[in-house]
């Protein structure tokens, strides 16, 4: 029996989208595979509808790098509604308890440091977790009881920028994998002696992208070269070093065999990316100077 051959064509790159409100990660997505015509895309971490900003798309060999976009940094601006709480802890859900205190910005101020550093973390019941192989928000929508696990996060700046009024404050955090802000909001209201819920809410920063790569869905779909958005598949690497090494080394990498690394500076351990005459060749591992292939690219 013949496997079914993708549809689209060969194309590799990062598409850095400025989603738009009310679009789910997988609908941008497929937004920018059909723009491109490409066989394969995928994203660098979801969004929710709700929210804007920086969606990673990769197409192609870009989809073997979403791992390490995906571990780096994340940097978010968002508003958080006092007093309110819904069931999806952000304004599309419906209200579920009310509270009449509001904290004044002196008590907010005072409580970012206990929300600053590793943390634990229950993810909100409408969320991308998995349990036994069903999505936590599939399983809340159906009216199931949905019991998350704590998992260990990280913050590592969390300041307070603003309060319009008494309902609403401002927050700039930048965290690590796995942090949902919309927690991070719940957790910080019952400290502070009420509820609430993310307003509003936009990433600013995956990983080495940031807002001046970001190319928001309207300028993507209106131009007739997209091809100038993309950025290289080794954009997605930018936190690792970069190797430059001969044709020979080159070859045997892509049959996947073991390559030694020549050179005095030539580094003894840990990961990297390898390049040949400028070309991307594959992701290795470097065990006392020889580099293991982890991943090799077809470019």
């Amino acid at each position: 029996m013949s496997r079914r051959r993708a549809k689209g064509r060969d194309i590799d790159g990062w598409l850095v989208l400025d989603k738009p409100i009310g679009m789910t990660s997988t609908e941008a997505v497929a937004r920018v595979k059909r723009k491109f015509d490409a066989k394969k895309a995928g994203h660098a971490g979801t969004l929710d509808p709700l929210a804007s900003g920086c969606l990673p798309v990769a197409l192609g060999e870009a989809t073997k790098t979403v791992s390490f976009v995906m571990d780096g940094r994340k940097v978010y601006e968002f508003t958080v509604r006092w007093g309110e709480q819904t069931e999806t802890d952000d304004r599309e859900g419906e209200i579920v308890a009310r509270s009449e205190h509001r904290p004044s910005e002196a008590e907010i101020r005072a409580l970012l440091p206990d929300f600053t550093g590793t943390l634990s973390q229950v993810p909100p019941r409408y969320s991308a977790v998995k349990i036994a192989g069903e999505r936590a928000y599939d399983l809340a929508r159906e009216g199931e009881e949905v019991t998350l696990e704590a998992r260990e996060i990280i913050v590592h700046q969390l300041d307070l920028v603003a309060c319009p009024d008494a309902d609403h404050a401002v927050f700039h955090a930048e965290c690590g994998k796995g942090t949902y802000v919309r927690a991070l909001a719940r957790d910080m209201a019952v400290e502070l002696g009420t509820v609430a819920h993310i307003a509003e809410l936009r990433r600013l920063v995956v990983g080495p992208f940031g807002e001046a790569e970001m190319t928001p869905l309207a300028a993507l779909e209106d131009t007739e070269a997209p091809e100038s958005f993309l950025r290289p598949v080794e954009a997605g690497l930018a936190n690792l070093p970069a190797l430059r090494i001969d044709g020979q080394a080159a070859m045997r990498l892509r049959q996947g065999q073991p390559a030694f690394l020549r050179g005095a500076d030539a580094p003894l351990g840990g990961s990297a990316y390898t390049v040949a005459e400028g070309r991307l060749v594959a992701l290795v591992d470097i065990v006392r100077g020889e580099m293991n292939p982890r991943r090799v690219f077809k470019l």
